[in-house]
């Protein structure tokens, strides 16, 4: 794990995610890149200078939240795009090498309902790269005991897992499997990759109507810090390829959220 991209939007907390990814970059020795994408359309005649003066409004602007991080002698460079989030998240991880996304679920010009909001809910959505996902507030501390969900067990790539095996050895954590057995599941579903296997202390089956509904059950008994769930368009986040929001009465958990995936080659 290099590389490491933190989104700034519009949030007054985003310094709270910088810090936050600061001090996970430490116990990685990764790099981060923070990254802000506007998207500046006018005349050809003065598009070029308009793109320039937003270009420097907006690295100074990230100097600012910056400036408001202790940095512990973790590297930090500002990546820009003029353009389309998706476009702009595919040239800068072309460009270095993304590794790992952290984000926080929301933006503040979303309603309190949501759990995440259009910037967040499109990175997640229009991204393979892995992602976490930091609640507001979250004071970063090393996981000791992490909660996999899923409705299947089928992975594509073994390499897929590769965050999750990171910080695990990294913090030497406890990874529990929660298999959740939604209406209409197959008896594919149940066979879970083995390299999965081999990285947990304890398999739960659980009958629910959704893999959400399964963790809101074992929650409490398993008190995860971190949650690690797989990004399909039929998986954990489904409702994201509808829209490109997520209520907190569809998904909301107190703790980080690994979404994990798989760039393309």
């Amino acid at each position: 794990m290099m590389n490491i991209l933190v989104p700034i939007g519009t949030s007054s907390n985003a310094n709270e995610t910088l810090q936050y990814a600061v001090n996970f970059a430490k116990d990685f020795d990764a790099e981060i890149y923070v990254m802000e994408v506007f998207n500046v359309i006018g005349k050809t005649g003065t598009l070029t200078n308009v793109t320039q003066k937003v270009a420097e409004n907006s690295k100074e602007r990230l100097k600012e939240i910056i400036a408001m991080v202790n940095t512990e002698e973790v590297s930090i460079k500002i990546a820009s795009f003029n353009g389309e989030l998706k476009d702009g998240l595919r040239e800068i991880d072309k460009g270095i090498g993304i590794d790992l996304i952290i984000l926080a679920p929301r933006s503040n010009d979303i309603q309190e309902e949501f759990y995440l909001g259009h910037t967040s809910g499109a990175i997640i959505k229009r991204t393979n790269i892995p992602t976490l996902i930091v609640p507001k507030g979250t004071v970063y501390k090393p996981f000791e005991n992490i909660l996999v969900a899923f409705k299947s067990g089928i992975l594509k790539r073994k390499r897929i897992l590769d965050p999750l095996l990171e910080v695990k050895a990294k913090y030497d954590a406890n990874v529990n499997l929660l298999m959740v057995k939604t209406p209409g599941y197959s008896d594919d579903d149940l066979k879970i990759n083995t390299a999965l296997m081999d990285i947990s202390s304890q398999l739960t089956f659980t009958d629910n109507p959704t893999t959400y509904h399964g963790v809101l059950e074992h929650f409490q008994v398993k008190h995860p810090d971190l949650l690690c769930v797989f990004r399909r368009k039929r998986g954990f986040f489904k409702k994201l390829w509808e829209k490109s929001t997520i209520s907190k009465s569809e998904f909301f958990v107190p703790v980080p959220v690994l979404v994990l995936s798989v760039k393309k080659d």
